[in-house]
């Protein structure tokens, strides 16, 4: 549980120096995924310290997918929405409400419950048709990504965002399928495919929704996917269960977190704007021209 907490806070932190580095780019392909974007975005110093904190948050995410069932990992990841809110609030001035402080709460709340109703990690090894469908799953998160630059605004960074969380639910699921860690054998494990192909897959769609479209429903969509999909293939087929007699603890706690990560979506959208309005204030400076001033107009 500890390594999942760090990892929510590598991957909240990253996600708003992601977002303002992909507002930050020009716009490419008009479809819903750009394969260039990311060779565009990789230049801006925001975006390669956001990969960095992923990275760092992928090792140690690994660790508690390792040890913990996958609906107290995946709401513990959802809980980086909570970090992403108050970065944004210390680091862009993006205030946060009474209601926001309340949500982060209701998310720090949830995980509490999770941890006290946890039970050990299912031990099954999971259906062999389970493994061999994750690389065609990534194959429709693809799909998904192409087929959304044919809708407006706002459904494309819906689907986008649910297309990303499919892709990272894949690596969360793929991550625990994986069985000898020894070489060569896990490299003729299709599960190690998965994680690699499912992160560049959500990786490519949730940076071309951010661009794109607006970051609370993109967020918002990607959260709903990556904690409930493999929380229902954990429970379903993996064998993971709450201790006996805290079913109803444990339900109660991934709801409280899940909403309550919901609530804090919105915040995305903010950290966005307050990073556009730290770079329009940057460059009124350099041509000489105090923020927020304008030059009189002619009635």
């Amino acid at each position: 549980m500890v390594c999942a907490l760090a990892s929510a806070v590598c991957f909240g932190t990253a996600s708003v120096l992601q977002a303002v580095a992909a507002r930050a780019v020009d716009t490419g392909s008009a479809s819903g995924v750009d394969p260039l974007l990311m060779l565009r975005v990789l230049r801006q110093w925001r975006y390669a310290a956001g990969l960095a904190l992923d990275a760092l948050g992928f090792l140690l995410q690994v660790a508690a997918l390792r040890s913990l069932p996958l609906y107290a990992a995946g709401a513990s990841l959802a809980a980086s929405l909570a970090v992403t809110a108050v970065v944004a609030y210390w680091l862009l001035d993006a205030r946060l409400s009474t209601a926001g402080w309340a949500a982060v709460a209701m998310t720090c709340a949830g995980l509490a419950l999770i941890s006290l109703a946890s039970g050990s990690q299912g031990q099954h090894p999971g259906p062999t048709a389970l493994r061999w469908s994750l690389p065609g799953l990534v194959l429709v998160v693809l799909l998904i990504g192409a087929l959304a630059g044919r809708f407006a605004d706002r459904p494309r960074a819906l689907l986008l965002g649910l297309g990303a969380g499919a892709g990272f639910g894949v690596v969360e699921v793929a991550i625990r399928l994986i069985g000898s860690l020894t070489v060569p054998r896990i490299f003729g494990d299709p599960a190690l495919y998965s994680v690699l192909f499912g992160g560049a897959a959500g990786f490519l769609l949730l940076t071309s929704a951010f661009q794109r479209g607006s970051v609370t429903v993109a967020t918002a969509g990607m959260v709903l996917v990556e904690t409930a999909g493999p929380a229902v293939v954990g429970i379903l087929w993996l064998g993971d269960r709450p201790r006996n007699g805290l079913d109803w603890l444990a339900a109660a706690g991934f709801v409280a977190a899940v909403a309550g990560a919901l609530a804090l979506t919105r915040f995305g959208d903010v950290a966005a704007e307050a990073g556009d309005s730290t770079e329009l204030a940057s460059q009124r400076r350099s041509a000489g021209r105090p923020p927020g001033r304008h030059p009189p107009q002619r009635q």
